[in-house]
């Protein structure tokens, strides 16, 4: 087994939270490699958006805030996300020679004596001071429990299997889920050609709402007092509700975005909704989504009885030396970057007089 390594500060994750916390050590002096390293699960660049589905392009994927001390400009907005963002990242990390250890993928982290010990699966180990963790949700794709699932006869994917929607042209498409993905689904699917029909849990909250500053005040606000009280974040649209675009309004105005209501059963060749209509379904699409990805932090039992982990920003208050971004209200990407300054401030804080040195970086960013 490789000898343990020991550094300051261990990132988990290199999406928008990640690369906004390595940016923000470079800035206190913290030397890449030396005094800080950034794990990531991946083969290369992009984070969660390397997984985006083709036809998802950039002008109809969620907005991307900026990195940090690099403008992302004015890409082809015809051009996939995925692309867009992977390359991106991918001049972000060499412009500021971010330490990005890929693919590492971290499948424990454990208090020792002075610190935390990061694992990643192919047993190399890291003994930091403080461990900012940014995994994010992607790897958690959720599938709610409905009776009839293990014996519908037709197909079902998740978000992130989905790959165009020319693959069910001719085909009756049930979209299970009341958020942005799923209503871009109804609408690339009707497109091609696909009979939809929508499922949600209550009736979908269409907003005319300006998404500004103040209501991002707001939903943050929300979304905080959840995780104050140790109970798992919700979802950003419970809290947002839908955007009311032009596109949005059109898809209204036919028929397609137009709920059946929640979910009572699947059948072998269909769904019956809880009214007690049924409906035949050759595809189930679960557009349901996505839990924190903290299974590798399970070992420090951070968990409180409501479920969720209690925090008071970004610190979790049952371990000190962790901190969380991209959870809660900081899961989204104007979050995550604001999160990400304020958890690689609060580690290096934490751990000024470690016993460590602190690196003689000379960085003029």
């Amino acid at each position: 087994m490789e000898e343990q390594r020991k550094t300051r500060v261990v990132v988990i994750g290199a999406g928008q939270a990640g690369l906004s916390s390595a940016y923000s050590l470079l800035r206190k002096n913290l030397v890449p490699h030396q005094d800080f390293v950034v794990l990531d699960s991946n083969e290369g660049p992009g984070g969660a958006w390397r997984h985006r589905w083709p036809s998802l392009t950039f002008d109809a994927a969620h907005a991307l805030h900026d990195l940090p001390g690099m403008p992302l400009g004015t890409p082809d907005p015809e051009e996939p996300a995925s692309s867009v963002v992977s390359r991106y990242y991918a001049r972000f990390e060499e412009h500021f020679d971010v330490p990005v250890l890929r693919p590492a993928q971290a499948s424990g982290v454990r208090r020792v004596d002075g610190g935390l010990e990061v694992t990643v699966r192919d047993g190399r180990s890291w003994q930091a001071d403080a461990v900012i963790n940014a995994t994010g949700t992607w790897t958690r794709p959720y599938w709610p429990s409905y009776p009839g699932r293990e014996t519908f006869a037709g197909q079902q994917l998740h978000t992130g299997d989905f790959r165009s929607a020319g693959n069910f042209s001719g085909r009756r498409v049930l979209v299970v889920g009341g958020g942005t993905s799923a209503v871009q689904f109804l609408l690339q699917l009707a497109a091609a050609g696909a009979d939809t029909l929508w499922s949600t849990r209550t009736p979908p909250r269409f907003t005319r709402r300006a998404f500004d500053p103040e209501w991002g005040r707001t939903v943050e606000a929300e979304v905080n007092a959840r995780t104050r009280a140790g109970l798992p974040p919700s979802s950003v649209v419970s809290a947002t509700g839908l955007p009311l675009t032009p596109q949005y309004q059109a898809g209204i105005d036919v028929g397609v975005l137009a709920s059946r209501g929640p979910l009572q059963r699947l059948t072998e060749r269909g769904v019956m909704f809880a009214d007690g209509s049924a409906e035949e379904a050759d595809v189930v699409l679960w557009a349901t989504g996505f839990r924190a990805a903290l299974d590798h932090l399970a070992p420090l039992r951070l968990r409180e009885s409501g479920g969720g982990i209690r925090m008071d920003g970004v610190k979790v208050l049952r371990e000190p030396r962790l901190f969380l971004v991209g959870y809660g209200a900081s899961a989204s990407t104007l979050g995550a970057t604001r999160a990400g300054r304020a958890a690689a401030l609060a580690a290096v804080g934490g751990i000024a007089g470690s016993r460590l040195p602190v690196g003689a970086g000379n960085l003029a960013l």
